[in-house]
């Protein structure tokens, strides 16, 4: 078996309890103190802890100097004047003070010999010490007791003997590091009781910069008899144990040769904790990131030089959980973390082994803790990825996952059991990952390390492209480049630069990008030039960019301020809501133009309430705001999504709230329009409307944290809008802004009629015409516009109107013409009142 040395050495990895105690007294104390506690352990102490120190094989300094003083008090006890003298009337033979200090101070110059760079990699200094002064302190007292007055002499063969002992140790240790070492013939034998080596190359894959040594495990494949006569014939009590260690390696290596004889070996390149860190620097953005994996290198290295002063600690090892949108670099970020580790021997890989649900969930009850239970095992010595994390928690029906909560819990044991050989880095979207954490308090506690990576600027991404550019050696013609700037410019302003993968899109326009270069330049026919090849033009770069946006919902053409104003302009009637819509858009348009300035602006207002009876265009004006927000780059996409009560509200207490926030999800980058919002407080209910309630508060949690990305119009009856925001002080605080529609007059529902069957193709006679300033007029007499519907009550006349016109022209057969087809009559429309007036 090994020395004690390498056995039992322990560089502050393994508790010390009586040493580490007196540390942790001397670390508590004040600054000041100290210097003094420590001259006092040494002084004092040495009986108890220099012992201590060499049995348990401690490698600090604060060690030797125990040792060192043990072997000072002993001269001092031995007390050389009365060793040398006959009698205390020789005083003329007593040992000269100088020289008797140079002999005490002897133990001190032997434990600092000890400590220089690179002696103590090779052996464990206090040891040294103690073997020095074992060899060197009975010499120079038998010097001494021969002469007292030439202790010169005893002086310096100490000196001389501790020297030796010192080089013969260094000497020893450097053979067996070279032997027993990671790279070392005899790795694989540095503990009698470990199994044997596997089948494959010698040595462990790569040379690390520092820590223990890695042992191969496993069953080793041997020629010729293995038995109790040992390998090649030879029994094993004819050899020595380190004899027998050294025959079998050899003995392995040939049946390595003979099994696997093209093997290779594998190694990995050595790597320092400045190479990771460059390549982190070199990424682009992160800049939190960074700092953040930064303070972690500082941790570790504190962490060791605590432990190279004897002050034992655990290994600085840490669980991680990344949180970001895809395509921010969280995956390459987690190669960095582990190379870290690597090289400061706390992982014996630098790999990263990546994983997902489908890694660690089985296919029935049991099977899956098996499953993540191997998966472990094949990360252990390395890092562990698991990308979209939230996904071992799937409560999208209701029902607890118990697969999923299998593989959290063996997930959860096995990174407090394996905590020192392991490191998990749990990844995903920040919003679902904190809701996955949140399940089980255990992850919460031992993922406690949260790294977030920010979405990509316009800069970062054009940056990113850039690079990729020239690592693919392609360029970008003159065209391209001010083309490119401004697709990435388009996709920050529609902040759809998550939606789309932030850098996994650079990557993918460009690809795509050189694929319609390559059709474009190789159909233009002839013998292409190598710089056309490797171009890419603006118009490669717009089919791109158009293949990736046309699947996203929303992304057509941003449309202008004017063209929204424009819209509002053709609407009938409606004089004061088009006042207050301009007023609005000047608003935001004033707005921006002070933050292109620097000046400071109120938030813009993005919440609306709109009163008034139905079929005044409500709906439409939503549209048309719309459009004004995202013409001036406030809203992702003109779009409107139109709800009702139905779709804020659950079956159940609690699922209301799911229900809502799916609903606001689906909106976001656009406008959410909620008519008859009212409903959503409904005093019917007998002990008050706790769905409707828990729709209220959930809508405007949403409406404060989503105010950037989200217009939300609530619409409805005025009377009824006013008792609903009554309801809630935080309605009438987040929508402060209410558009009033009046009902239309007989005129502006003439006139939409007009316009209706104008968009149509049709045509009203004059008679026809007459026949609808009458009806139109008896209705708003009558007080029934709002009670018919205002603008539908026009829509569904014309409808109606075009049903009676078809009955009529169908009894003229293949005869009809086209006015006959295409013309409305006063008979047709008054038939169409008489159904609809009832």
């Amino acid at each position: 078996m090994l020395p004690p040395d390498r056995v039992q050495a322990t560089a502050g990895g393994e508790p010390v309890p009586v040493v580490d105690s007196v540390h942790r007294a001397i670390a508590r104390s004040p600054l000041l103190l100290r210097p003094v506690l420590a001259i006092l352990a040494v002084a004092f102490l040495p009986w108890l802890l220099g012992p201590i120190s060499v049995y348990r094989g401690v490698r600090s300094a604060m060690a030797s100097l125990y040792v060192a003083a043990f072997g000072a008090w002993t001269l001092w006890i031995i007390d050389l004047n009365r060793v040398s003298s006959v009698s205390a009337a020789q005083p003329k033979d007593s040992v000269p003070p100088g020289w008797l200090f140079a002999l005490l101070a002897t133990p001190f110059a032997i434990a600092a010999l000890a400590h220089v760079p690179p002696l103590p990699r090779w052996f464990v200094p206090c040891r040294t010490v103690a073997w020095a002064l074992l060899w060197s302190v009975p010499l120079a007292v038998l010097v001494v007791q021969a002469s007292p007055r030439n202790a010169m002499f005893a002086v310096i063969a100490a000196w001389v003997l501790a020297a030796a002992v010192i080089g013969w140790r260094a000497a020893k240790g450097s053979q067996e590091a070279r032997m027993f070492g990671p790279d070392g013939v005899l790795a694989a034998y540095t503990d009698p009781n470990a199994p044997p080596p596997p089948p494959g190359p010698a040595n462990p894959p790569g040379p690390r910069p520092a820590g223990p040594a890695r042992r191969p495990t496993g069953p080793v494949p041997r020629s010729g008899n293995t038995g109790p006569v040992g390998p090649a014939g030879h029994a094993p009590a004819q050899y020595g144990a380190r004899a027998q260690g050294v025959a079998q390696v050899y003995a392995d290596r040939g049946a390595r040769k003979r099994h696997q004889p093209a093997e290779a070996e594998q190694s990995e390149p050595p790597i320092t904790p400045e190479d990771a860190l460059a390549e982190l620097d070199a990424m682009v953005g992160l800049g939190p990131v960074k700092e953040q994996v930064h303070s972690i290198y500082v941790s570790i290295e504190a962490a060791r030089r605590r432990a190279e002063a004897g002050f034992g600690a655990d290994k600085p090892m840490r669980h991680f959980v990344f949180l970001g949108p895809p395509g921010t670099g969280k995956t390459t970020v987690a190669r960095v973390v582990g190379k870290i580790f690597y090289a400061f021997g706390l992982l014996e890989s630098a790999d990263v082994v990546e994983a997902q649900r489908s890694d660690l969930v089985g296919e029935y009850l049991g099977a899956t803790a098996i499953k993540t239970n191997e998966l472990i095992d094949s990360a252990l010595g390395r890092v562990l990825f698991i990308d979209e994390a939230y996904s071992l928690v799937n409560e999208g029906d209701g029902q607890s996952d118990r697969f999923g909560a299998e593989a959290v819990q063996t997930l959860l044991k096995r990174a407090e059991d394996d905590r020192e050989h392991l490191i998990i880095i749990l990844a995903g979207y920040e919003k679902q990952t904190e809701a996955f954490l949140a399940t089980n308090p255990g992850l919460a506690s031992r993922f406690a390390t949260r790294i977030r990576f920010p979405t990509y600027s316009t800069e970062e991404l054009f940056a990113l492209a850039e690079l990729q550019l020239h690592g693919r050696q392609e360029l970008l013609a003159a065209d391209a480049r001010p083309a490119l700037w401004r697709m990435l410019e388009e996709v920050g302003r529609r902040r759809t630069t998550d939606e789309l993968g932030n850098g996994r899109f650079v990557r993918t326009l460009l690809e795509k990008a050189g694929q319609a270069r390559d059709v474009r330049v190789m159909g233009e026919g002839g013998d292409p030039q190598a710089e056309d090849l490797l171009t890419i033009g603006a118009v490669d770069l717009g089919k791109a960019f158009a293949e990736l946006t046309s699947r996203m919902r929303g992304y057509e053409e941003t449309p202008t301020l004017e063209s929204a104003i424009a819209e509002l302009d053709e609407l009938v009637g409606l004089d004061p809501v088009k006042q207050q819509v301009r007023a609005i858009a000047a608003q935001l348009r004033v707005a921006r133009l002070r933050d292109r300035q620097g000046l400071t602006s109120q938030p813009p207002v993005r919440h609306f309430v709109f009163t008034g009876p139905p079929g005044t265009g409500k709906t439409t004006v939503a549209r048309i705001l719309g459009h004004i927000f995202a013409a001036l780059g406030l809203l992702v996409r003109p779009e409107v999504v139109e709800a009702h009560r139905a779709d804020l509200v659950g079956d159940h207490l609690g699922s209301t709230a799911i229900k809502t926030n799916r609903l606001v999800d689906s909106a976001l980058g656009g406008v959410l329009f909620i008519d008859e919002a009212y409903s959503l407080h409904n005093e019917g209910y007998s002990g008050g409307d706790a769905f409707g309630a828990e729709a209220v508060q959930t809508l405007l949690k949403r409406a404060e944290d989503d105010r950037d990305r989200l217009v939300i119009v609530l619409a409805g009856y005025t009377g009824d809008m006013e008792r609903f925001l009554r309801s809630n002080p935080g309605l009438a605080s987040r929508f402060g802004t209410r558009v009033t529609f009046p009902s239309y007059s007989a005129r502006d529902l003439s006139r939409i009629a007009i316009l209706l069957a104008e968009q149509a193709g049709d045509a009203f006679e004059p008679e026809a015409l007459y026949a609808l300033d009458q009806i139109f007029a008896h209705a708003e007499r009558a007080g029934r516009i709002d009670e018919l519907g205002n603008g539908r009550f026009a829509r569904s006349l014309f409808e109606r109107a075009c049903a009676c016109r078809d009955v009529r022209v169908v009894r003229l057969g293949e005869g009809a013409t086209a006015a006959d087809l295409t013309t409305l009559s006063a008979d047709d429309v008054r038939g169409a009142y008489a159904e609809l007036a009832v």
